[in-house]
């Protein structure tokens, strides 16, 4: 059951440095979310205390959910996280693992924090914990893509969930920032991996995979057959994945994204960012989850970012994918119909907005 929000904290504008480019940055004031509690009809473990360290490997976390966490997508965060809790069954039993880019100096550590204390603010009983995420650790593998949004560092940081968590998770659902989920994340947590599978997602074997490659790649046999022998091959999104992470140490999986990318540095071989080396490992590999879980496309293309409407079926997640985000269209009075929904969970707008969601 959700309590009224209380009123906002006191005023907060604080410069961050970000990138380590000297880029000043304000962090908008977000208000504090409604609080949502486990049901008693759910059977939920007990709830997970907020400001305790070791709470990720408590065995009361029901659910861990990873995302990255930075000031030019922030806004987009603060709504998932709302919205994983609003339509969660056992709200107070889920964890979160947020990502956030940080480097060697006091800047970037300022920064790191400036970002926790914000989610911190809104959020008071959730049980979460902030990760910095050296990016140096890939941008000397990051070739240039269609739009340079997706060449931040920070966007390859999924690949390296199973070497940040703690070893203790075992099980993770990865969320872009520019979701929103309208049903119980339990589901989507609980999703069969068979065998050895170590991702699940929702699979589009209808796409023209061929347009995820360049047509250098297919006419390499070596390379495509090398990719792709003995697999059927179907695209996949890559911001709605359920992790297997024992399974994806124990095969190597981050090891084997960089060895692709190293490849593209040298012979260009995708032109989007951080999706192909994933669709080069996995493609053919994962287990299926259900489309409800991510009605993604809704930005539009990488280039225009014009509306786009659902596809047809039922709707558990709602993800707006490509250029167009629902933040920046409302806020030049331009929403595409489906930003209505977004707007629900946005701590910037008033309260109403989300009691009555």
């Amino acid at each position: 059951m959700a309590k009224l929000a209380q009123m906002p904290r006191a005023p907060l504008l604080v410069l961050l440095l970000m990138l380590g480019v000297g880029a000043a940055v304000a962090v908008p004031e977000y208000r504090e979310a409604p609080h949502f509690t486990n049901s008693a009809a759910a059977r939920c473990p007990p709830p997970l205390p907020a400001t305790d360290a070791d709470a990720a490997c408590s065995p009361h976390a029901a659910v861990h959910v990873a995302m990255t966490l930075d000031a030019p997508y922030l806004r987009g965060t603060m709504a998932a996280v709302l919205s994983v809790l609003r339509h969660a069954s056992c709200p107070e039993s889920v964890h979160f693992h947020f990502l956030a880019s940080s480097s060697s100096s006091p800047e970037a550590a300022a920064a790191v924090r400036e970002l926790r204390d914000t989610v911190r603010a809104s959020f008071p009983s959730l049980a979460f914990r902030v990760y910095p995420f050296d990016e140096s650790r890939v941008a000397g593998l990051i070739s240039t893509s269609i739009r340079g949004a997706l060449d931040r560092p920070l966007n390859y940081a999924r690949s390296y969930l199973a070497t940040t968590l703690p070893a203790c998770v075992r099980r993770v659902v990865y969320l872009d920032s520019d979701v929103v989920v309208t049903d119980d994340i339990a589901a989507l947590a609980a999703t069969p991996l068979p065998g050895e599978a170590a991702v699940a997602a929702p699979e589009y074997c209808g796409a023209n995979f061929t347009a995820y490659f360049t047509p250098g790649f297919w006419a390499s046999r070596a390379l495509s057959e090398a990719a792709f022998a003995g697999r059927r091959a179907c695209y996949f999104n890559t911001g709605v994945m359920v992790l297997d992470l024992p399974r994806w140490r124990r095969a190597g999986y981050t090891a084997q994204i960089e060895e692709w990318m190293e490849l593209q540095r040298r012979v260009r071989i995708y032109e989007l960012g951080s999706l192909p080396p994933f669709l080069l490992v996995f493609a053919g590999r994962i287990a299926a989850v259900d489309h409800r879980w991510n009605q993604h496309g809704l930005g539009g293309d990488n280039y225009r970012g014009l509306c786009r409407g659902l596809h047809a079926g039922a709707v558990s997640l709602l993800h707006w994918s490509g250029k167009g985000k629902p933040w920046d269209r409302l806020d030049a009075g331009k929403p595409c119909p489906l930003d209505a929904v977004w707007a629900k969970y946005d701590l910037l707008r008033p309260a109403a907005a989300i009691e009555t969601s």
